[in-house]
């Protein structure tokens, strides 16, 4: 690898070192969050600044506590794959509810820690100081720690069962798995988590699922014949999901658990669940297509609920961060596209907050009495904070310069995050007014990389294109499209480590070009709807109708010259394209691609294509495998055989197709690699891509 590369893979893509995973406790006064030491060291410690002092306080080291580090739990290892968490070390940690206590995993070990000042929870001493992160024993491997109120019990998952320490065992034995999210929740939906305590720690709020009726896939390593083949319980599109529901236990009580009723049958997906207060539970449902979505009341004691608010959508509702949600004077807050699909924006009480010239992104809470969100307002492919006025809607800017900002809040303290093409700024902003700035240990971003951002063709298509440093005007360049093209992720962003790779492609030689086709976020609803019932034909007319009007106004171009590279979606993208567009595309790098989407999973793929069973037409339309004879140009395929998103068939079956048609093609396949294709390996296929392209497009 060239010294890129290797810099990009020593540093995790430029992440090592920097803040994340904030929280606010203790009434807005702490921001716990997580970071390494520096920009080569893959173990986040766990951190907290105290704005009552301005300092930093490292409370948990995970190589003091564990200097030899085991292997991952199971549930741990997949969770970190639904989260796309690379980080070794402490991955996650939850606080109390007073927020002055957290507890997390280490390599399936519990551990709390408090911060200093605060009482540590147990019989210690009132005044004592906080102790250095403490074990707790446990029933077995730990996995998502929660602990209640003032930090004295924890509950966690292990072996599928939910436990509490101090205690025991406290969800039922029925083959069942308590306090977890199920594969489509933690991959499609957004929960990550499947249990809750009560604000006064009397209660949790636990999800139990049944997978017994869901397909099991195997994953084995050709590369380690003697170790047994994985599996795990997948719902596959057109078949059954995981059968979840929600009960109320309450730890030491003599009343029977309590069931929430609500029609799981109409409403199978559980999006959002947790305490409003004691005696209330909201809970966010949507239907198996994903059209409707419920914000419902839950009575723990009785188990019933009642409707809050009911948001349509003739299409699908695509999920908007903060919604539905239940405002402090008892109003609900909706997401809501204005007329004709312009603009996504906001309800209350089914009114309409907001018009076309807001694309609200995430509503990430109330602040000085407004609504606190983060949306777009000039160009998609930037991002500001506002606040809105609960009832006339007008917006008041936070942070709404250049670039991408996001927001955090707590109970009147903010935190701030701006990025640009000069890097990322936060600043923590007190209720009384003070600032601090988290400090960021990562490396500085190699490259200043300024796109050309341009809008082109009648649906006014964001583009993004990047040509090599000290290019001289009038060199012919061969084009390398670098995108995702898919739904729920945009790649023409002011954020800018996602340029930097960019920039290594154009200073190899090339002239990278990404387009965010219809069907990508944040332009408008109506832009993102586009692909309907069809992600292929939408994707494809896009990409080229793009790529032809770049090539206009940009004649350094080779539009003779094309190749075309992405993961995952983007790997479909790139197979798609030179199976069917060889007259456009003259070479193709596919990783992780869903050959065929009858066998991707149900929440993510029904929401745009439906069941296969009610319209098969859709799948076999955007479905790979028919195209197979048709290649007449060079195409590489790369998979991971450990990725149980994208599984590995997907790749394979398409290889199979290929060689059944006496097409050639070029097959690399990664042992022990999952989707994330973590550590330095997403570099080390980057060179192998680059030898590809420079001899099939010389």
């Amino acid at each position: 690898m060239d010294d890129f590369l290797r810099l990009s893979a020593d540093t995790a893509r430029f992440t090592r070192g920097a803040p994340r995973a904030f929280a606010f406790g203790d009434g807005g006064r702490l921001l716990w969050f997580l970071r390494s030491t520096g920009p080569t060291d893959a173990f986040d410690s766990l951190w907290v600044l105290d704005t009552a002092t301005g300092t930093e306080t490292r409370l948990a080291d995970p190589r003091d506590l564990c200097p030899e580090p085991g292997p991952l739990p199971v549930l741990e290892r997949r969770l970190r794959e639904r989260i796309r968490l690379t980080a070794a070390g402490i991955g996650s940690y939850a606080l109390s509810g007073d927020g002055r206590h957290a507890v997390f995993a280490l390599y399936g070990r519990l551990y709390r820690v408090s911060h200093p000042g605060a009482t540590p929870p147990g019989p210690a001493a009132a005044g004592a100081p906080a102790p250095r992160p403490v074990e707790i024993a446990t029933a077995g491997p730990v996995f998502d720690p929660r602990p209640d109120a003032d930090g004295s019990t924890t509950a966690y998952v292990t072996d599928d069962a939910l436990h509490l320490s101090p205690g025991g065992r406290i969800s039922p034995a029925d083959g069942a798995r308590w306090g977890v999210a199920e594969f489509a929740a933690a991959e499609e939906l957004g929960r990550s988590r499947g249990h809750w305590w009560s604000p006064d720690g009397a209660a949790l709020l636990v999800a139990r699922v049944d997978e017994d009726a869901l397909p099991r896939r195997y994953f084995a390593d050709p590369a380690e014949p003697g170790l047994p083949p994985e599996d795990f319980a997948y719902p596959e599109a057109g078949g059954p999901n995981a059968d979840v529901q929600l009960w109320v236990l309450r730890p030491g009580a003599t009343a029977d658990p309590v069931r929430l009723d609500w029609d799981a049958g109409t409403h199978p997906y559980l999006s959002d669940a947790g305490w409003e207060s004691a005696g209330e539970i909201l809970l966010t449902v949507r239907d198996r297509l994903q059209r409707t979505v419920l914000l419902l009341s839950a009575d723990p004691a009785t188990g019933r609920t009642r409707e809050l608010s009911r948001t349509t959508h003739p299409r699908w509702v695509d999920p908007l961060d903060g919604t539905p949600a239940r405002l402090p004077d008892g109003r609900t807050l909706t997401a809501a596209d204005t007329p004709g699909g312009a603009a996504r924006g906001l309800a209350v009480d089914g009114a309409p907050l907001t018009g076309d010239g807001l694309q609200v992104r995430r509503v990430a809470g109330v602040h000085a009495g407004h609504l606190l969100v983060e949306a777009g307002r000039r160009d998609p492919a930037e991002q500001q904070v506002l606040l809105l006025d609960p009832v006339t809607g007008h917006p008041t800017p936070l942070a709404d310069g250049p670039g991408v900002h996001t927001v955090l809040a707590s109970a009147g303290a903010l935190l701030l995050t701006s990025a640009d093409a000069d890097g990322f700024r936060r600043t923590v902003r007190t209720a009384d007014g003070r600032e601090f700035t988290p400090g960021d240990l990562s490396a500085p971003l190699p490259h200043r990389v300024v796109p050309v951002l341009e809008r082109v063709t009648e649906h006014g298509v964001p583009t993004a294109l990047v040509l090599p440093r000290g290019h001289v005007p009038g060199r012919r360049l061969p084009v390398l499209v670098d995108a995702y093209g898919g739904p729920g992720y945009q790649d023409v962003s002011a954020e800018p480590r996602r340029w930097q790779a960019k920039q290594w492609w154009a200073d190899q030689g090339f002239a990278v070009v990404t387009v965010d086709n219809r069907g990508t976020p944040y332009v408008s609803p109506a832009f993102t709807h586009a692909v309907y019932r069809g992600f292929s034909g939408v994707t494809l007319e896009d990409q080229v109708a793009a790529l032809r009007a770049l090539g206009a106004r940009h004649p350094d171009l080779d539009l003779g010259r094309v190749g075309v590279r992405g993961w995952s979606y983007g790997g479909y993208l790139s197979a798609l394209a030179v199976l069917r567009r060889p007259d456009v595309f003259h070479a193709a790098s596919a990783g992780a691609a869903p050959t065929d989407f009858r066998g991707y999973d149900t929440a993510y793929t029904e929401r745009y294509l439906g069941l296969p069973q009610d319209g098969p037409g859709v799948y076999d339309r955007d479905s790979l495998l028919a195209d197979a004879p048709g290649l007449t140009r060079p195409l590489l395929l790369t998979t991971g055989l450990a990725d149980d998103n994208v599984h590995p068939a997907h790749t394979l079956r398409l290889s199979r197709a290929l060689t059944d048609a006496g097409r050639p093609h070029r097959l690399l396949a990664l042992p022990g690699v999952t989707h994330m294709c973590a550590g330095d390996t997403r570099e080390k296929v980057m060179a192998l891509e680059l030898d590809f392209f420079r001899e099939v497009l010389a």
